[in-house]
């Protein structure tokens, strides 16, 4: 469904993914009729974006897809729609999904107001897990939340674009089933042919 006919050299794919040469609006548009083309009720599509997007706002970021599914299945949605809803969370995105996520968390948890640790550092640090867990346990709890709002934004957007492109594609087939077939005379008169 997604494969090109031939494919890229592995230093193009990694272009395309963080700049596609047709352009971030094109490729856009290209996922949303994706969505809406899939086959399903507006709410099983939707609900798989809305999990998609809640996925997306976790920071285990190798299990997004997975997550997504889980939720989906759990939920009775889409599971193609919840892989087309991680997509939300991307390179361009995640910093400002973290940010958030993060402040929310920190609120929620009710962590001291400080300077926050220095990522960089805290990685190249011998105590690396200790150090991370303060920084994992508001981002977790932060996720849910903003997953929550972020995903029923999802839903409503893509329930209402479903709707509207499956309401249009059914008119489309009715008035293309109503039209008269051309009149084709079974025997035509001899030296006659009928195109």
């Amino acid at each position: 469904m997604f494969r090109r006919r031939v494919d890229l050299h592995p230093l193009r794919k990694l272009r395309e993914t963080f700049w596609p040469s047709a352009g971030w609006k094109r490729a856009i548009q290209y996922g949303w009729r994706r969505v809406w083309r899939l086959s399903g009720t507006p709410h099983a599509i939707a609900i798989g974006v809305a999990a998609g997007i809640f996925a997306s706002c976790t920071p285990f970021v190798g299990f997004h897809i997975l997550i997504a599914m889980l939720v989906a299945w759990v939920l009775r949605g889409n599971l193609i729609a919840s892989a087309l809803g991680t997509f939300v969370g991307n390179p361009l995105t995640f910093p400002a999904i973290w940010l958030i996520v993060y402040e929310v968390g920190k609120y929620m948890v009710g962590a001291p107001a400080g300077p926050d640790p220095d990522i960089a550092e805290t990685l190249q640090s011998d105590r690396a897990f200790d150090m991370i867990l303060p920084l994992l346990v508001p981002l977790t709890v932060g996720a849910v939340p903003v997953g929550i709002v972020l995903g029923s934004v999802g839903y409503v957007m893509t329930r209402s674009g479903v709707e509207a492109y499956q309401l249009r594609r059914r008119r489309r087939l009715a008035e293309r089933s109503q039209a008269p077939a051309p009149f084709l005379d079974p025997n035509p008169p001899a030296g006659e042919t009928q195109e």
